[in-house]
């Protein structure tokens, strides 16, 4: 990696993290408004499933940058996105740390699952204890993503230098 487009990546990640906080903090608002009617909640579960899947999206957002910035690519495969999402996890010797832990990896594998089905259903059959058991570790799962890469981008700067 070129050392002047080092600042570069850093500010594409910590701008992507700031939307991920603005998209948790939404889903926060959202989830404290559940409504009782049937029709009115099937509507208010097809949006949360989707801010769920767009904080999956925006923390592989973040994963891609690194790949393409540093690892030299983006995994080139069918199950490219699992493989992206371990290889963040993985220490790439004489090239970078972890980005983020194995057990912050593990959690994400729940959110990058959900993703996919959120793509390949109707939004009337979303599994209602499914989403809501996501929504309830979000805050948890968010809080040591952005420490990790926050960590990884500290690491970033001492590269630069």
């Amino acid at each position: 990696m070129r050392k002047q487009r080092i600042p570069d990546l850093i500010s594409e990640i910590k701008d992507e993290l700031s939307l991920i906080e603005l998209l948790v903090t939404d889903i926060e608002k959202v989830n404290q408004e559940k409504p009782r009617s049937l029709r009115k909640r099937r509507v208010y579960e097809e949006s949360l499933a989707l801010k769920i899947h767009n904080f999956y999206t925006g923390c592989e957002r973040i994963f891609q940058k690194i790949a393409d910035d540093i690892n030299g690519g983006t995994p080139m495969s069918p199950d490219w996105h699992k493989r992206l999402l371990r290889s963040m996890s993985l220490e790439i010797e004489n090239i970078r740390p972890p980005v983020i832990s194995k057990a912050t990896a593990k959690s994400l594998e729940d959110y990058l699952a959900f993703r996919h089905v959120v793509r390949n259903i109707y939004g009337f059959e979303i599994d209602s204890e499914r989403l809501q058991a996501l929504i309830e570790k979000i805050y948890g799962v968010h809080k040591r993503f952005k420490k990790e890469v926050e960590k990884f981008i500290g690491f970033l700067r001492k590269m630069a230098e």
